[in-house]
């Protein structure tokens, strides 16, 4: 039997692209340990690199990815960033997984 190939909404293309940029922030340890630092308070880059094994070069990149995603956010106070959880954002990604676990 010949199936048709489906035809994506630009929704679907749209959840699509954003979960695939979503998945590769999450998919580096170093991300995920900085994630769970994160649901405890927010941290400025120094407090990072106080609490986990990594270089200021490589805590960028990874603060980076994470704010490409948009999974983390941060304020700017003089010299230093404050970051936090996007609460928004994890509570939208909740939402558009939920639809494949039914």
């Amino acid at each position: 039997m010949i199936h048709e190939k489906k035809k994506f909404t630009a929704q679907e293309n749209r959840f699509c692209i954003i979960s695939e940029e979503i998945f590769k922030a999450l998919s580096d340890a170093n991300r995920l340990k900085i994630l769970l630092l994160l649901k405890e308070r927010s941290y400025s880059g120094c407090e990072f690199l106080s609490r986990l094994d990594i270089a200021q070069p490589t805590l960028s990149h990874h603060l980076k990815v994470l704010t490409d995603a948009g999974l983390i956010i941060f304020k700017k106070s003089g010299r230093w960033r404050e970051y936090s959880l996007n609460e928004k954002a994890f509570s939208q990604i909740k939402g558009s997984l939920s639809k494949f676990l039914k």
